[in-house]
């Protein structure tokens, strides 16, 4: 008969083998996505790239860093553990194009990207916005005063452990302050070597072209998506200008509804059906197609979220689909 403690033994050390073999295996896992992302890899490079200004090269699938932050946009995240997660998953997956601003918490969104990044990978580029206060959850103030954005410059330096921001874009315009003020004051900080490109959010095509008189504008933030192509004269001018546009709410998130109705409706379910995928994945999909020099940023707090926005670099709408849904 076998001896009860030894089999016992045994047990244990093999399960603390398996475990440890499996723990082994996972991190071989991890440092090889890690590896991937260094050579800007992974989901988010089937995709292909964009030129931002004449020297960043990125994927054209980023991450929006907007929801790691609390409700409303507001205060901490519920879980910081998620939330370093979500960030490390992104560049695992390929991501080398983070989006944050000083107004997502406020101050939050860039404060945790330099908690769980830094010191950031070769290539990651991390683009921030200044232009907004926040007197409370989803309140939003328009501040374009130079001196307010200096402070914010200088500020989410600090937050993201930086000594000059990649891009660093004006977040709105401030209808009290001249923009030729603001993109001014950004023109200086560009000079002073705070900031290596500017860009440009919610700005409509007068606007884009009045600030290209001022400073040289590598990218456009505008809400974009299959359900509100309010933009579409800004997107088209980007496209012949070789700006990246990079479009906010790329999912339509919160009019999930309208990708189900009529026509656009019809036309999307009978894609995601083809293809196997969900709606929204196809959404990402269809900014992909829309323009080579869309860069879409799907955010997320969830992992799981992020991974399936991630696969969506690899769907590839045929030109029947494409004239489908218009």
């Amino acid at each position: 008969m076998a001896n009860p403690e030894l089999t016992r033994r045994q047990v244990l050390v093999g399960a603390a083998m398996g475990a440890a073999a499996l723990a082994w295996k996972h991190s071989a896992h991890a440092a090889s996505e890690r590896a991937a992302a260094e050579r800007g890899a992974g989901p988010a490079a089937a995709a292909g790239t964009v030129t931002i200004g004449d020297d960043l090269v990125v994927n054209r699938l980023g991450f929006g860093a907007m929801r790691i932050t609390g409700p409303g946009i507001w205060g901490e995240p519920k879980d910081y553990r998620e939330a370093h997660s979500v960030l490390r998953r992104a560049v695992e997956l390929g991501v080398n194009f983070i989006d944050t601003a000083d107004a997502y918490g406020p101050a939050v969104s860039e404060r945790l990207i330099g908690e769980a990044l830094h010191p950031y990978p070769r290539g990651l580029i991390i683009a921030t916005k200044g232009g907004f206060e926040r007197p409370g959850p989803s309140q939003w103030e328009p501040n374009g005063r130079p001196e307010h954005l200096r402070a914010s410059c200088e500020q989410s330096l600090r937050r993201l452990k930086l000594d000059r921001i990649d891009v660093y874009q004006l977040h709105t315009v401030d209808p009290k302050v001249p923009l030729e003020d603001s993109l001014g004051e950004l023109a200086r900080l560009q000079k002073e070597g705070k900031i290596r490109h500017v860009g440009v959010s919610n700005f409509n095509l007068d606007e884009l072209q009045r600030a290209r008189r001022v400073v040289a504008v590598v990218s456009v933030q505008n809400r974009y998506n299959v359900v509100d192509r309010a933009s579409e004269d800004v997107l088209d001018y980007c496209a012949r200008e070789r700006i990246a546009f990079i479009p906010w709410a790329p999912l339509a998130r919160g009019v999930g509804a309208t990708l189900t109705a009529k026509d656009v409706g019809r036309a999307f379910e009978t894609a995601a059906t083809a293809h196997g995928v969900t709606v929204f994945q196809l959404a990402i999909a269809w900014l992909l197609a829309r323009s080579r020099q869309m860069l879409p940023i799907p955010g997320t707090s969830s992992v799981a979220h992020l991974e399936e926005d991630m696969a969506a670099a690899r769907i590839r709408l045929t030109p029947s689909e494409l004239a489908a849904i218009g």
